[in-house]
């Protein structure tokens, strides 16, 4: 018999098959091309491991109501499908879930940070604790 997988581990390596993921320092270099960071973690986490300055805060709850461009409670920035999003959390696996989601909307150009924030924040980019 070979090794057991948790449902919610399939899910995510289903999503991920889904998209291409980035790394930190191709997050950073689309980031500078006009894509938006969105930080998917509870406010807990940010307050302990800090915050990408510039990141798009959007509580994972109401994820798909303010990243989908058709809908009435849409965030400012997002104008069109098209928009990049860059996913993070703080290990890259419920933003992988949150993609897989955004995808299944029609938001082909979402996709995610390998590692999350620990992984940007261990490349050395920016980070803030305030």
């Amino acid at each position: 018999m070979g090794p057991v997988t948790a449902a919610v581990d399939a899910a995510v390596a289903a999503a991920r098959r889904r998209y291409r993921r980035l790394d930190a320092r191709q997050a950073a270099a689309e980031r500078a091309q006009g894509a938006l960071l969105v930080d998917t973690r509870p406010s807990e986490l940010r307050r302990v491991h800090g915050h990408i300055p510039g990141a798009l805060v959007v509580d994972r709850n109401v994820l798909e109501w303010r990243l989908d461009p058709t809908s009435a409670h849409r965030l400012p920035p997002v104008s069109h499908a098209g928009v990049r999003f860059i996913l993070f959390c703080q290990e890259g696996f419920a933003s992988s879930l949150a993609v897989g989601s955004l995808l299944d909307l029609g938001l082909t150009s979402a996709t995610d940070l390998v590692g999350g924030f620990a992984a940007w924040r261990d490349a050395g980019l920016p980070v803030s604790r305030t």
